[in-house]
């Protein structure tokens, strides 16, 4: 067992994060890394803006070819514009990815459509993922959240009551991305493209603001995180301390030592010195 997941010993307290808890502080700190671990508000909006160029241009003139190199040059500049801002390869070359799969899928098949394919079916393995990890005890937003909270994976054996919170939150989400599937595969085989475009652009941001709204509330009435790393860190400083006790004890002992040599050396006889010898 590591020190990202052992127990807390007997009589002792979980230390927790500092901005955990109740505190507006603390609020403030969980929002934040909640939204960030998903790509915050700038994110929900870059992985939507393509789709809606896309369908757009396709609703104007029909021409598939135009609507998927828009889709893909928007997505293009939009993760050059992260890149230059020094954020995260995952946030700038994310969106670029899935649009360009989307772009091969359409051109392909000549269905305009199938730009969403691939999303939907991620979509559909992401709720699968999200029930199965849930109903194994393993849920897999605490996998994603954990590390964003600085507590890895110490909610799994130190802090029940917030695996508990990840293991419902793990559920809306499964069953919000569900229902969505539920809606967009039946109608990927009856609607005409225009119309499947724009449902699915619709139901792009809705479904996922809903899950995260639900895990904010099931982690808010939650214990806080522990905060695993100051943890690490305060045990390497102790060890640190520890060492550099050691060895000053060591050269306490050892000048103890040669102090107690030197008080203790025999004097010669009376007779034997220089001035006696002949």
């Amino acid at each position: 067992m590591t020190s990202l997941d052992k127990p807390a010993r007997a009589g002792q307290d979980a230390p927790t994060d500092e901005a955990g808890g109740d505190s507006p502080a603390g609020r403030a700190a969980s929002q934040a890394a909640l939204l960030e671990a998903f790509g915050g508000l700038r994110g929900l909006v870059e992985t939507t803006v393509p789709g809606l160029v896309f369908i757009l241009m396709f609703t104007i003139d029909k021409d598939l070819k135009t609507s998927a190199i828009a889709a893909l040059v928007l997505s293009g500049l939009l993760g050059l514009a992260r890149l230059l801002r020094k954020d995260t390869l995952k946030h700038a070359f994310g969106g670029v990815f899935g649009v360009g799969v989307g772009v091969v899928f359409a051109m392909m098949t000549g269905n305009a459509k199938d730009f969403y394919l691939p999303g939907m079916l991620y979509g559909l393995g992401l709720a699968l993922a999200y029930l199965i990890t849930a109903a194994a005890g393993v849920p897999l937003l605490g996998l994603i959240l954990g590390p964003a909270f600085k507590e890895n994976l110490s909610w799994r054996t130190r802090n029940p009551g917030r695996k508990r919170a990840y293991v419902k939150a793990s559920y809306a989400w499964g069953f919000i991305f569900l229902g969505k599937s539920a809606i967009l595969f039946p109608l990927y085989w009856w609607a005409d493209p225009t119309k499947f475009g724009w449902v699915t652009v619709a139901l792009k941001i809705p479904p996922l603001l809903l899950a995260v709204y639900l895990t904010w509330i099931f982690l808010a009435k939650a214990p806080p995180p522990i905060n695993v790393i100051a943890e690490m860190e305060a045990e390497e400083a102790a060890e640190k301390a520890a060492e550099e006790a050691a060895k000053a004890a060591r050269a306490a002992d050892g000048a103890a030592v040669d102090g107690a040599a030197v008080d203790g050396a025999p004097a010669e006889p009376e007779g034997t010195g220089p001035r006696h010898r002949r």
